[in-house]
């Protein structure tokens, strides 16, 4: 279902929106707003991140020598995920992405449509998170 407004988006989000996203402002185009769930210090660390329309991060690669990786649990509106050189998959409310550890992708919101999920940080050994280059509008566009 898409997501016309912020408020609307408030409204069916049953995790809240959060505070921006100034911290990591720098590695998305547009704004995206960040909930934590648990504390940055437990072993697993979950955030609701909301995305305004068209929004969506930097390419990035999740670094683990062993475990590590993503999974997005999508919970309101419309949004993308895509890994590089493959098809880009589109994201409803329901949606489980995996994304293992050292896979470079990127994931935000449709052009018309706010868009949050729940981004799980899956323990690994050595992890690092890698920010790479914009999802250029040309690249955008096309989806």
């Amino acid at each position: 279902m898409k997501i016309k407004s912020k408020e609307e988006l408030i409204q069916n989000d049953a995790f809240g929106v959060g505070e921006p996203n100034d911290a990591y402002a720098q590695y998305f185009t547009g704004n995206s707003y960040l909930k934590p769930l648990t504390s940055p210090d437990t072993t697993v660390f979950l955030a609701n991140v909301s995305f305004e329309p068209k929004c969506r991060n930097n390419w990035h690669i999740h670094h683990a020598d062993e475990g590590g990786g993503q999974v997005l649990i999508c919970t309101t509106g419309e949004g993308w995920y895509q890994e590089e050189g493959k098809d880009a998959i589109s994201l409803t409310p329901g949606t489980i992405i995996t994304i293992p550890p050292n896979v470079k992708h990127w994931h935000g919101a449709k052009k018309d449509s706010w868009f949050s999920h729940i981004a799980v940080e899956v323990p690994g050994s050595n992890t690092e998170n890698e920010w790479l280059e914009e999802v250029s509008d040309e690249q955008y566009e096309k989806l």
